[in-house]
């Protein structure tokens, strides 16, 4: 038996004051009594929390999930553990198939592997079934519309090991790559898309629950011979089915956007992720990724001629610091969105200290500074 004490435990009925008890890597307990255990741990006044859970990011430490190795996955997904994340869905850029492919394979190698901590859940594929109108920083030359007999093939093969694939809705003909996905336990979501809410209607009627990023490559109102038609981001907050996840670092979406979409959307609708580069917690200031010259400036990564930005370097921790110091959020309510509903999104035993989850927990301060992890119960050692 494990015991962790703490004036401040973050579970879904609020903060409290007292005992979490782990055992076999659950949550058997949580109360003020104390009770015998082999191992204890007194936090004083550090906040015990849920471990974060990240569901799209690209890597960290300058490891790569794409044209990588199968060290890089589990390298680049550890140091995440770090800032608090115990659960990582190692993401793939739009690439050639092949690539795409490998990139799957050494995901799923690197799931099996002990060194990973059991922290990697599975694969989401970014691509390459995107919008070119709405591609960012995804390559546009791999850009296409869905080819059942690319994935097919994959998905019979390592759907166990994909979790979610982001794709644009418009170029789905009849919804049939998205109800492929989910009769196989995929989440389809609905991203680096120009979508009109007739093709989210299509995409919601055959299972996508999530929007990638929203308002980063998501289309918007748009009008034709003075008719306006809703884009995906008017999609999401008008369908209270869907899920929407947020680059809550603070560059890709001013304070004030993020509320909004908190406001409308609601807490239990809305999920943080990183979406991190490689260069994400590493002193790199400048150099070349896919070809393309970047430069970090300002807490985000940035086209050299600083035209647009290039991709996020934040790290869980930040998101939360974020959440509460830059958008005014109480702890425990920006905690729930990076732990709880990933948790619901991916339909996994997470996200929560509750009786009966996961014994995945960070130790955070009051500056959201990560004292201790604990995954399954295991404290991990940085």
């Amino acid at each position: 038996m494990i015991r962790i004490k703490s004036k401040k435990i973050i579970t879904p009925d609020g903060v409290i004051n007292g005992y979490v008890y782990i055992e076999n890597g659950k949550i058997v307990d949580i109360s003020a009594e104390e009770k015998s255990a082999g191992e204890s741990y007194d936090f004083g006044e550090k906040f015990v929390s849920p471990g974060f859970i990240d569901m799209h990011t690209h890597g960290g430490g300058g490891h790569a999930f794409m044209n990588s190795t199968v060290d890089d996955v589990i390298s680049g997904s550890n140091l995440h553990l770090k800032h608090g994340t115990t659960t990582i869905v190692p993401t793939i850029s739009a690439g050639s198939f092949e690539t795409m492919k490998n990139a799957v394979v050494n995901i799923d190698k690197a799931m099996k592997d002990e060194r990973s901590n059991g922290i990697i859940l599975g694969a989401h594929l970014e691509g390459p079934y995107l919008s070119a109108k709405q591609c960012g920083a995804q390559c546009p030359v791999f850009i296409t519309k869905p080819i059942a007999k690319d994935y097919i093939p994959l998905i019979e093969e390592y759907g166990d090991s994909i979790v979610r694939w982001t794709y644009a809705p418009e170029n789905d003909d009849n919804g049939a790559f998205c109800k492929y996905l989910t009769s196989h336990g995929i989440i389809a979501s609905a991203g680096h898309t120009d979508a009109k809410y007739e093709d989210m209607s299509v995409a919601i009627d055959n299972g996508c629950n999530l929007i990638t990023h929203l308002y980063s490559c998501t289309s918007t109102v748009t009008r034709d011979h003075g008719f306006r038609s809703l884009g995906v981001i008017e999609s999401a907050f008008l369908r209270d089915e869907l899920f929407v996840e947020i680059i809550a670092d603070g560059k890709h979406l001013p304070s004030d956007l993020i509320k909004m979409i908190v406001k409308v959307k609601g807490t239990d609708r809305v999920a943080l992720i990183t979406d991190s580069l490689e260069i994400a917690d590493t002193d790199i200031k400048e150099g070349v990724m896919s070809g393309t010259e970047f430069i970090v400036e300002d807490g985000v990564c940035k086209l050299k001629d600083r035209s647009a930005f290039a991709g996020s370097v934040a790290t869980a921790d930040r998101l939360v610091r974020v959440m509460v110091k830059d958008c005014g959020y109480e702890t425990p309510l920006a905690v729930k969105m990076i732990t709880q509903i990933p948790a619901k999104i991916l339909g996994i035993n997470k996200g929560e200290i509750a009786v009966g989850k996961d014994a995945d927990i960070v130790v955070f301060d009051d500056d959201i500074n990560i004292e201790k992890v604990f995954v399954a119960g295991k404290k991990i050692n940085f």
